[in-house]
């Protein structure tokens, strides 16, 4: 594999000048597996230059564009090369003049805020870069939300990935650390050195034992702060500055602008300070352990610091938690960047070695212990079966019963605690696959974690909800779904992904299992005394019916209601009958001869709520709006399908009378349900697409 990275023109990648980009490049570059084949590309004067270097010689012409000159140049020196990547780092006004001209993958990284960037400040502009380049990689999820403002929701997500600045990480003796309060970066207003000044000032003047020291210049603003324990050291290099973070206490970010990383609390969270930062633009994202400024003043940036050398036990569980919580190394990065270069020629690691030989799988999803059985009967559970009966090795973790029961004053929502629990699993068990459903807290760098440990592994994620723009919670849906997607292997979803809105590669359908130790009852050999079951809720953690909620499916039911003198209905979750569930839902359930599969919003191609897996499998007749196109899978010996309300309760009367043929067709139905969309064949078919095995499935139409 060979690349090419381009750096911004005027960029010094040398020993003694380098900036943030340098540094990133400079500090990956030598840890990645594909280092002797990396050729890095800048101009510079300087002579200090650091590994892997080229550097671009051209005449600057007084009546030409210099970035022109600069690029034309570049590719003179590269044309007669062979380049499989291209990787030009934060200039997006380039992309354009090297698309055409070089046919190679192409990444873009951005490490400043990309709206305010020359080539990425429009949005044709930023539509035109997702068109044009293979990935668009960005320093913090903060600027990669800077870059889907006003963007259309049907983009290709897929190609935008995040990849945190990084740093080194070596071994801190906190019994060397000094009284010493640190800042460093630009000495000026917009990195909040004016409010620095006066508030450390007084510090210094109440606290004779500590000093504090600014690290770093500005020639276009001055401010004079002058103390006997305050020590001005100027611009100092990289390495300088790493090694005196070991001995500083408290280090202070107080930045006014919305840095779109932040480099300066980077260094110091790898050097076990503890932070004080301004929750400012992706300046969060480098710890989650520091205190924020409620106010980016004078006045609150004095009472942190002293909080800090006051609660020196504060002070040093922050110092700690920062440094032991500290993942965002520069081997962490450089794997990630090799995983993306890798995928990106094809090159893709499966397991199809491991095909015929039990896996080892984390399913994570809610299993609803906290519910004491009342949410047995669920879809997690159903997939949980199927992938044990195939032979596979299966640890579970309840995502949502975990975050309910470690709430702390430490972790007020219990998601660390949660993440912190995925990773240690991970590292103990050693999966070769992870499997999500709906689990919503686990956090991005979690799945980064788990993918920059084992090259090998695979992540897929099931999806249950409606993602159409006629169903509910639209918009909260399809950011569940499409949260982490860049991180995920391979999607499935109960609705047909060539349906949805928007766009997401890897995205399979599947149906709503049905399990032989669940769905039992054989309704079609019984006469039941109920014709017509329907059970609804208002959420099934809630358990019960919400107050002077409307749900639009009553319209439906108080329709049908209108012919309860000839048709026996038992319907729940409507008319403040409370929904049943567990065995009391399938006690009711073995009552009725028929039920109505009815999902929220309006139908949308294959989406069905897992209630159908309920009817079908446990002998029901069921009836279903054509519009779901159920008929791809059921003919009309097997399903019911009704065009409009009054086509329903003609059918619903028609069978009722003809009780011979509704035991015919519910019978199909359930044999049918059972032959293509049984636990085992789903959760089967989860794991062919997840590792690219050649399977064909009956509903891959």
């Amino acid at each position: 594999m060979n690349v090419a990275i381009l750096l911004p023109y005027k960029e010094n990648f040398t020993k003694n000048s380098a900036g943030a980009v340098s540094l990133f490049v400079n500090d990956t570059t030598k840890l990645s597996k594909y280092k002797n084949n990396i050729n890095i590309f800048g101009s510079t004067k300087h002579k200090d230059i650091l590994n892997y270097y080229r550097n671009i010689k051209f005449e600057k012409k007084f009546y030409q564009s210099t970035s022109n000159e600069y690029l034309k140049s570049f590719f003179n020196q590269i044309k007669k090369k062979k380049i499989d990547i291209l990787e030009i780092h934060n200039r997006p006004h380039y992309v354009d003049y090297l698309h055409n001209k070089l046919k190679c993958k192409k990444i873009l990284y951005f490490h400043n805020d990309p709206i305010q960037m020359q080539g990425s400040s429009t949005i044709k502009e930023r539509l035109k870069l997702i068109e044009l380049l293979d990935k668009i990689v960005f320093n913090s999820y903060w600027s990669k939300s800077r870059y889907l403002i006003d963007l259309p929701e049907n983009i290709n997500l897929d190609k935008l990935k995040v990849i945190h600045q990084s740093t080194s990480k070596t071994k801190i003796n906190f019994n060397k650390k000094k009284n010493i309060i640190s800042f460093i970066g630009k000495l000026n207003s917009s990195k909040g050195y004016d409010i620095f000044g006066k508030a450390v000032l007084k510090i210094l003047e109440k606290y004779k034992d500590w000093k504090a020291v600014v690290i770093g210049d500005e020639p276009r603003q001055k401010f004079y702060f002058n103390h006997k324990n305050l020590e001005l050291l100027g611009f100092k290099d990289h390495s300088y500055i790493l090694k005196k973070l070991k001995e500083i206490s408290i280090a202070v970010v107080p930045s006014k602008w919305n840095e779109p990383f932040g480099r300066s609390s980077l260094e110091a969270s790898s050097r076990g300070c503890a932070l004080i930062l301004s929750n400012t633009g992706g300046l969060s994202e480098t710890t989650n352990h520091a205190l924020v400024l409620d106010q980016i003043n004078e006045k609150d940036l004095f009472n942190k610091i002293e909080l800090l050398i006051n609660d020196r036990k504060l002070r040093s569980y922050l110092q700690k938690k920062t440094y032991e919580n500290f993942n965002l190394t520069n081997n962490y990065a450089s794997k990630n960047i090799d995983k993306l270069r890798l995928n990106l020629i094809n090159k893709k690691i499966n397991l199809l070695n491991k095909k015929n030989k039990p896996l080892k799988i984390i399913h994570i999803t809610n299993f609803n212990e906290r519910f004491d059985g009342r949410l047995h009967y669920n879809t997690g559970k159903r997939l949980n079966n199927g992938l044990i009966r195939l032979g596979h090795n299966v640890l579970n973790i309840s995502d949502r019963d975990i975050v309910s029961n470690y709430k702390s004053f430490n972790d007020p929502k219990g998601v660390n605690t949660l993440n912190k629990k995925i990773i240690n699993s991970f590292n103990n068990f050693n999966p070769d696959l992870v499997i999500t459903g709906h689990a919503d807290n686990i956090k991005s760098s979690t799945f980064e974690y788990i993918k920059n440990k084992n090259n090998d592994i695979k992540i897929c994620q099931w999806f249950l909800d409606p993602v159409s723009k006629d169903g509910p919670d639209y918009i909260k849906n399809k950011n569940r779904f499409l949260k982490n997607s860049d991180l995920i292997d391979a999607n499935f979803i109960t609705t047909d992904p060539k349906s949805l809105p928007f766009k997401n590669k890897n995205s399979f359908f599947i149906p709503n299992p049905a399990d032989p130790s669940f769905e039992n009852l054989e309704n079609y050999k019984n006469e039941c005394e109920n014709d017509l079951f329907f059970a609804m809720s208002h959420g099934v953690h809630r358990g019960n019916l919400k107050k002077n909620k409307y749900d639009n499916r009553e319209k439906i039911l108080e329709k049908l209601l209108l012919n309860q003198n000839i048709i026996k209905f038992d319907f729940y979750g409507i008319n403040n009958k409370q929904p049943i569930w567990a065995d009391k839902f399938k006690i009711q359930l073995a009552k009725s001869k028929m039920g109505l599969n009815l999902s929220r919003g309006k139908p949308v191609k294959y989406y069905s709520s897992d209630r159908i897996a309920q009817l079908m499998g446990n002998g029901l007749l069921t009836f279903i709006d054509e519009k779901t196109f159920y008929s791809d899978f059921f003919n009309n010996n097997e399903i019911v399908t009704y065009k409009n309300i009054n086509d329903l309760i003609e059918k619903l009367l028609k069978y009722k009378r003809d009780d011979k043929l509704r035991k015919q067709i519910a019978r199909k139905g359930k044999i049918k349900y059972f032959k293509i969309f049984n636990s085992t064949i789903v959760a089967d078919y989860m794991l062919s697409k997840t590792l690219d095995m050649n399977k064909k499935y009956f509903w891959e139409l």
